[in-house]
């Protein structure tokens, strides 16, 4: 069998005639995107359209060759992803009459297209971003995975022209493409620490949704974006635990096997968390060869899970790898500033980036535990969040805003302390609604510093809004009474695809390495969000139902210690080796001259992080990534 694997997918449409597209500018949108795909690259243009396609192969390496055309010469196709159900499809389209000429998914999606129109993406089990020109129905059809694990970049033009591409940089090659900054991406940006889809750092320019389809058809006028699928909280599971045990272990192991084809070296991350250890695991007992595993150490072992990573792999005699990251690996600034194309403040890019330049010198093909923490209620915050929204249950409106809001001003803040004393911080948030209280806990930089840090201008363009707004806008379509459910659901709208999602894409794609993600297999997910709460989070167990589970398959030391994660030390290279570097940045021109923020206040925050005084390590690499996007952009 043969699968297209990961790629990187670009296009011009004219909207509103076919008028020649030009190869030339078609050919550098795509080229500059060779990092996705090295191994081949193809072009299709006809009037009034142009498709691009960079592969990565993987499986079957001779064939595949995109963008593809189907048998009658009417439907062409550029895709990037890997349709994991594509042997099944095959045969249900094959006893519809369609005859195959190759063996690959993307024919699947092409005849797919024909027999079953848009609705084909909704059989679809797999991470992909594609775009379909039907030229008898004179339609383009795009559309994105449903939890994002593929991106897919869009923008229509002043000269009528309609551009797509698997990163941000493609379309910045187009000479037409305006590059007006977004006040409210800048205010969901300092909120985040990302810009949540389906905007983009810049005003013409969109993601398509997880989730999500798109057809335009040529000279109808507007076109919008359509919900395809979504992920249902409510419970409907109710078996016993052992058996809903039973079930969880044998539909992640189906999960991960599916995702073990390939003809190029596979292996997994092993961080030694509960989630990647478990999909070695599963590997292991699916696999008559070791494992190929890796993992990167850190000097401070305050951050160190490497020995739990060793753990597992001698359970599992795989074959394991793993090197030290330097602490001060901070000389990748610039670098992830090109990788992610707009402002993207995640720090622990930075280890991601290693570990994916590690995997790729043994494997091409690396499964990941991304995933569990948003489906099973993983993150401590979810814990604290909990408990806050019983606190405002408990308290009538009328007085916990004004009696908790007093406290959270009164009180000193603790930022050196364990969250547990950081009563300032939970007395802001029970202040709060439910959303605004989430906002706050998740928040990169708080309203008040966001409120600081902005210019006068800035705020006049913002017109009052708020990035909390990116939360009440997924919490009204959906009706979910539970407290822990609704940012579970959130969180896979918003911090899954916006920033862990977009963190692995760009730094597995940059090493021309394919990451596939078992725990955000659709069905499984769907499958998980039907469990009850509390088997997701009990008392102070997150991923509660799954660590009973993997009992047999883990030691307890895997399963039940504190998480840790990639965690970079900002706060001593701001005092430190980064110091000038910091100064410089901030307080040069760069950032005064784009009249977005108080350069007083961003002086003073400087001034006390370095004095030891406060920290603000998050703010300012939210800043230092921010101007690093603006002297890019100036380019």
């Amino acid at each position: 069998m043969e699968t297209t694997s990961m790629c990187g997918i670009v296009g011009i449409f004219d909207l509103k005639e076919k008028r020649d597209i030009n190869k030339d500018l078609l050919s550098r949108m795509n080229e500059i995107q060779f990092h996705r795909g090295p191994n081949e690259g193809g072009l299709h243009t006809e009037p009034g359209l142009g498709f691009g396609h960079r592969r990565l192969s993987i499986i079957d390496l001779s064939s595949g060759q995109q963008p593809m055309h189907s048998q009658d010469g009417n439907v062409v196709l550029t895709y990037n992803g890997e349709v994991y159900n594509f042997p099944e499809l095959r045969l249900e389209l094959e006893a519809l009459g369609y005859r195959f000429t190759t063996h690959c998914d993307t024919e699947v999606i092409l005849i797919g297209w024909q027999a079953w129109g848009e609705a084909c993406v909704d059989r679809l089990r797999g991470m992909f971003a594609f775009a379909i020109w039907d030229r008898a129905k004179e339609v383009l059809f795009l559309a994105r995975d449903r939890l994002g694990e593929k991106p897919l970049y869009y923008a229509e033009l002043p000269n009528g022209h309609f551009i797509f591409g698997s990163e941000l940089k493609a379309l910045k090659v187009h000479p037409d493409l305006p590059r007006e900054l977004d006040p409210s991406a800048i205010e969901d940006y300092f909120g985040f620490g990302y810009i949540p889809d389906p905007k983009t750092i810049y005003k013409n320019v969109h993601k398509l949704e997880p989730g999500y389809k798109l057809k335009i058809k040529r000279g109808q006028g507007q076109f919008k974006p359509e919900q395809y699928w979504n992920v249902n909280f409510s419970v409907q599971n109710v078996k016993s635990e052992a058996e809903i045990g039973e079930e969880l272990i044998e539909r992640f192991r189906e999960a991960v096997k599916i995702r073990m084809m390939a003809d190029v070296p596979l292996g997994a991350f092993l961080s030694g968390g509960v989630d990647s250890s478990g999909v070695v695991a599963m590997m292991a007992g699916l696999s008559d060869q070791p494992v190929n595993t890796c993992s990167i150490s850190f000097g401070d072992p305050a951050f160190n899970e490497s020995k739990y990573a060793q753990m597992v792999a001698d359970r599992y005699h795989t074959a394991h790898r793993v090197e030290q990251v330097d602490s001060d690996d901070f000389h990748l600034i610039d670098k992830l500033a090109d990788l992610y194309d707009e402002p993207y403040a995640d720090s622990s890019a930075l280890p991601t980036y290693r570990v994916c330049e590690l995997a790729k010198k043994q494997v091409t093909v690396v499964l990941s535990g991304d995933g569990g923490d948003e489906n099973l209620a993983g993150y401590r915050r979810y814990r604290w969040h909990t408990y806050e929204d019983r606190m405002r249950s408990l308290v009538p409106t009328a007085i916990r805003k004004p009696l908790f809001g007093f406290l959270g001003a009164a009180y000193p803040k603790a930022d050196w302390a364990p969250k547990m004393f950081r009563a300032k911080t939970t007395f802001e948030s029970i202040a709060r609604d439910s959303l605004e209280g989430y906002f706050h806990s998740v928040s990169v930089n708080s309203n008040g510093l966001r409120s600081a840090l902005f210019s006068p201008k800035l705020k006049q363009e913002l017109q009052g809004y708020q990035a909390v707004e990116v939360f009440r806008r997924y919490a009204k379509d959906v009706n979910i009474e539970d407290a822990q459910s609704m940012v579970q659901y959130l969180d896979i709208k918003t911090y899954l695809p916006g920033d862990i999602l977009t963190k692995v894409d760009r730094a597995s794609m940059a090493h021309a390495l394919e990451v596939r993600v078992p725990l955000l297999d659709h069905k499984l997910v769907e499958w998980m969000a039907s469990l009850q709460p509390d088997l997701k989070l009990r008392e102070k167990e997150g991923k509660f139902i799954f660590k009973k589970s993997l009992e047999p398959y883990l030691p307890e030391d895997i399963l039940y210690r504190p998480k840790m994660g990639f965690a970079v030390p900002l706060d001593n290279w701001f005092k430190g080796p980064l110091k000038d570097k910091v100064r410089q940045a901030l307080l040069g021109d760069t950032m005064a001259q784009s009249g977005l923020f108080d350069q007083q206040f961003i002086t003073k925050m400087v001034n006390q992080h370095q004095s030891g005084l406060r920290d603000y390590s998050a703010s300012i690499w939210s800043l230092l990534m921010f101007e690093a996007f603006l002297r890019n952009n100036q380019a």
